[in-house]
């Protein structure tokens, strides 16, 4: 299969993806409704790369993460990924084993995780946000500053790290041994105080990102991501503040 190389047309296939599977593309972006397009997005890939070999390898690692986010997170509201991609050029092009290998490997275990969090396995979780939005890194930095704090939020050593506590707490779910995630009424999997159904999740998602409490601004092609501040304490403070109801368990 030949592939069309003019610009602009090796992503739109992913802006396709997207639309065929009736996902309803929302970003936490507070100055705007969606998200950016891939096809924009491939305009700010090639201000790093005009490889059209790592161009592809990009787009093919993407489209398996977006049928994988859609296939096991059915449900997740925001789906922003200028940041995730801007990481994945950067870490690509100074990657030892070469560009194409890393974003092979990347994509794979993208998917693995996937797959591992979302509702087709036992941990069921409802969205990726705390995981594209920068949460669990930032609260996985703060456990080790010193070692982890230069470690990007999608660098192959925290998805690694993600991967292992992933397979432990199935484990554990699977011999009873967790209580804090119970299933709520709805089935999924919410281990926070408060309810996470989509309209309190939207609410309080959007209230942190217009108070710039987000630890990684994925909307942001060139964001700093923040690990060194209180961001789960802040993110219970708002929703009682925005009056979240508690988690209801079935």
């Amino acid at each position: 299969m030949k592939h069309n190389l003019k610009p602009n047309h090796l992503f739109q296939c992913l802006d396709e993806v997207l639309a065929q599977q009736s996902v309803n593309p929302l970003t936490l972006n507070p100055q705007k409704n969606v998200i950016t397009s891939f096809v924009e997005l491939e305009n700010l890939i090639t201000t790093s790369t005009t490889d059209k070999e790592i161009i592809l390898a990009l787009r093919d690692s993407l489209e398996l993460i977006i049928y994988a986010q859609v296939q096991n997170f059915p449900e997740n509201i925001f789906w922003d990924f200028d940041f995730i991609l801007s990481s994945m050029v950067r870490q690509a092009l100074v990657a030892d084993e070469g560009a194409i290998a890393f974003l092979e490997c990347f994509g794979k275990k993208m998917v693995l995780l996937i797959e591992l969090f979302g509702i087709k396995k036992e941990i069921r979780f409802r969205y990726v946000h705390d995981f594209i939005y920068g949460f669990d890194w930032a609260r996985w930095v703060q456990k080790e500053p010193q070692t982890r704090s230069n470690s990007e939020p999608f660098s192959l050593v925290f998805l690694d790290y993600l991967l292992l506590k992933g397979e432990k707490l199935v484990k554990q779910l699977n011999y009873g041994q967790v209580t804090s995630y119970s299933l709520g009424n709805t089935g999924y999997r919410n281990p926070f105080d408060f309810s996470r159904e989509p309209e309190d999740e939207h609410l309080l998602l959007t209230s942190l990102a217009r108070e710039k409490l987000i630890p990684v601004e994925a909307w942001n092609w060139d964001t700093s991501p923040v690990w060194n501040q209180p961001f789960q304490e802040m993110r219970q403070q708002l929703a009682l503040k925005l009056n979240i109801q508690p988690q209801i368990h079935s």
